[in-house]
């Protein structure tokens, strides 16, 4: 037994090293990704790397990314949407290149704490705010807590219900297994979590799945999203969302594996001022894998909700 557990423990440690994959540096990753607008700014003490194209005399739609995500999740809208409307997006803390919280908080007071300086910081009194995923859940969570700084709300497969099978207020069950991620991160592990987010596999490109591996790479992210996982707390949404009374749209995919598109009927019933869009064909990230119809929807709501 004990030389069973021996060659046991050699072929993992044999398996781990072939797998490695450290972390990035930040400046590698900015020679890939720095683009038109990108920049470092400081919130609370800790920079926050966003990009911010469109007009600046322009009313400012503000994204936010899903869990694992980046930024560039919204690439194809913003290519869309920032003719006539800035757009700012940023990665949230722990993942991309803003990395881990400083403070080591990822609690939805937090999140809606680190938006709010942001917001200040950008000078921006009123924004139409929109999230992917834990970012929808981030935007519903800002838009209830401060509802005179948003003008309307988009919300994309949105968190934020329970899983009806919980029997915890942990909203994830963390492995200690998940933290051999840490060391080990090949591209066709991390496409056995990404490619199910699409409703059709074949749409996650090379290019798009290298992109999440940089920025899971990116300096402490790994650490940092198991931390998020970590502390995501249950909660009951309802009184939060029945407060909503901005322009809200939901915008979902027929074909969601993660969040179903059944789900938005919890939130239709507790917000009185939402519609829902769905979107055939697509799964969780409507936005990377079906941009062009999804950001359709999104214009026709912002061009009959702006005053």
């Amino acid at each position: 037994m004990k030389a069973f557990a021996m060659l046991a423990a050699l072929f993992l440690s044999i398996s781990l090293w072939l797998a490695w994959t450290p972390d990035l540096t930040r400046e590698a990753l900015l020679q890939s990704y720095t683009r038109p607008g990108t920049s470092f700014v400081p919130v609370a003490g800790q920079p926050v790397f966003l990009q911010d194209t469109g007009p600046r005399d322009a009313p400012t739609l503000v994204l936010l990314h899903g869990f694992g995500a980046s930024l560039q999740t919204w690439d194809a809208w913003a290519g869309e949407l920032d003719k006539d409307w800035r757009v700012v997006r940023m990665d949230v803390a722990a993942f991309g290149l803003t990395g881990a919280a400083l403070n080591n908080d990822y609690s939805d007071a937090a999140d809606v704490a680190r938006l709010l300086a942001l917001l200040d910081h950008l000078g921006l009194q009123r924004v139409a705010l929109g999230g992917h995923s834990m970012g929808g859940r981030i935007a519903w969570n800002f838009a209830a807590a401060h509802p005179e700084r948003v003008s309307q709300l988009l919300l994309v497969a949105p968190d934020g219900f329970p899983d009806p099978r919980s029997t915890t207020e942990h909203t994830y069950q963390v492995s200690p297994w998940l933290g051999l991620i840490q060391l080990s991160l090949p591209a066709w592990a991390l496409k056995l979590g990404v490619a199910p987010a699409y409703g059709d596999e074949k749409r996650l490109t090379p290019e798009t799945l290298r992109r999440y591996q940089d920025m899971m790479r990116a300096p402490g992210v790994r650490k940092a999203l198991i931390e998020r996982m970590r502390q995501s707390r249950n909660a009951d949404p309802v009184p939060r969302l029945q407060s909503l009374n901005m322009p809200t749209l939901l915008l979902w995919g027929e074909q969601d594996a993660f969040i179903p598109i059944s789900h938005a009927q919890d939130y239709l019933q507790a917000m009185p001022h939402a519609t829902l869009a769905a979107i055939p064909f697509a799964g969780h990230v409507v936005h990377e894998e079906v941009p062009l119809p999804s950001v359709q929807a999104v214009k026709a709501f912002l061009h009959n909700t702006t005053p």
